[in-house]
């Protein structure tokens, strides 16, 4: 269904952050229940209005044992898994599902303490997702996530005459946004010859190339309009969203150097009716330097091959042409496994003009009206967009 034509307007009415970095004394549930109680307040609404859930990536029965624990019954629930991806392909479907008339309320919620379970023996850092099904075939070579996206890096290199450099602007710019805002995790100024001096991780991929490991959770609100005018804060309205899947094997991703957002970004902006030059702003899925550069390519920001230039002269920063990243992205602010709700949190807080040292203003000294969310999951498996209008 476009969203152009949903019979019932959604707007996101409350975003929160749970305690995000160096989280050592919650469990993953408590910090699901501190984002829920925070994006609620942040809302207006009375915790009676959600009717409904989505929640991924925490105990066996996702989203019922979330629910169970933040004291919800909803009669409307979504547990798709598509790693980085879920959560912008959760928020299509919930915003699906209220203007169906299906739900009131849907509350996205996520929370993880990836780093502290590590810090404390309680998980092993993982180099594959399984050794069932197609990826059998890969895992016996030790075809390790982060060894997928440094071989596709290496093929738009290849292809385009992408450089090293220019894959480490997109650390440093990411770092200088962070730096404005205080609930970073490194806010400390980087220089491309820091990204190139590193400690070699996957070939090209030195250390700062790659996003920390970090603890936190966040919620996000989706509301039918008619709750709109009992809301505390300025409406964020969901236009369009798309959502696609490409390969879950290296063998079957046709080209290395496109990457799934090609498709749901091509939707999500047709169905909001806008075009990539319309938009303020971007929040883009960056578990590594390459995902910045090839999704802004495939969203539409730029051409294919040119994403390397795009990224150079600071043009991804906050005073830049379109600002990328505003939070510092899961390079330099937070990380904890599947942060594509984050994006979302950081894109309304723009559109609502909340993001204090870090805010985004357009010529004129305006507020940025247009934002667009873009998760990826798996190895450029998954893609979900979400463009998101203010007012």
């Amino acid at each position: 269904m476009s969203a152009s034509r949903l019979p019932r307007k959604v707007a996101v009415v409350g975003v929160a952050l749970a305690e995000c970095g160096r989280v050592d004394h919650a469990t993953p549930y408590a910090l699901h229940a501190q984002a829920a109680r925070r994006a609620l307040a942040d809302s207006g609404l009375d915790r009676s209005v959600v009717d409904g859930l989505a929640s991924a990536g925490l105990g066996t029965l996702a989203p019922v044992e979330v629910a169970e624990y933040l004291g919800l019954r909803p009669t409307w629930v979504d547990s798709t898994a598509v790693g980085g991806a879920t959560w912008e392909v959760m928020a299509g479907h919930a915003a699906d599902a209220i203007a169906a008339g299906r739900a009131r309320a849907v509350l996205l919620v996520y929370g993880s303490t990836a780093r502290a379970d590590i810090r404390a023996g309680r998980r092993t850092a993982n180099l594959s997702f399984g050794a069932r099904g197609p990826t059998q075939f890969e895992v016996p070579y030790g075809h390790s996530l982060i060894a997928k996206y440094a071989m596709a890096a290496r093929r738009h290199m290849h292809e385009y005459g992408t450089t090293l450099e220019q894959l480490a602007e997109v650390a440093v710019q990411a770092r200088a946004n962070a730096a404005a805002n205080p609930e970073a995790m490194f806010r400390d100024p980087i220089t491309v010859d820091d990204v190139l001096s590193g400690p070699m991780i996957a070939d090209p991929f030195t250390k700062l190339h790659c996003c920390l490991r970090s603890d936190g959770g966040c919620a996000v609100l989706l509301a039918a309009e008619e709750y709109v005018p009992d809301t505390a804060k300025v409406p964020v309205w969901i236009l369009g969203t798309g959502e696609h899947t490409s390969h879950a094997t290296m063998s079957e991703w046709a080209d290395f150097t496109v990457s799934p957002a090609a498709v749901s970004g091509r939707l999500a902006f047709e169905r909001a009716g806008v075009r990539p030059a319309d938009i303020d702003l971007a929040e883009i899925y960056d578990a590594f330097t390459y995902m910045t550069l090839v999704t802004l390519e495939d969203l539409g920001f730029c051409a294919k091959g040119e994403g390397g230039a795009f990224v150079e002269k600071g043009r991804t920063g906050l005073r830049g042409a379109l600002p990328v990243n505003t939070d510092g992205g899961g390079l330099s602010a937070c990380h904890p496994g599947m942060r594509g709700l984050f994006l979302l949190v950081e894109a309304v807080r723009q559109l609502r003009g909340e993001a204090g040292a870090r805010q985004v203003h357009r010529p004129g000294n305006r507020l940025p009206e247009l934002a667009v969310a873009s998760g990826t999951g798996g190895w450029f498996c998954s893609s979900g967009t979400v463009v998101l209008g203010r007012g």
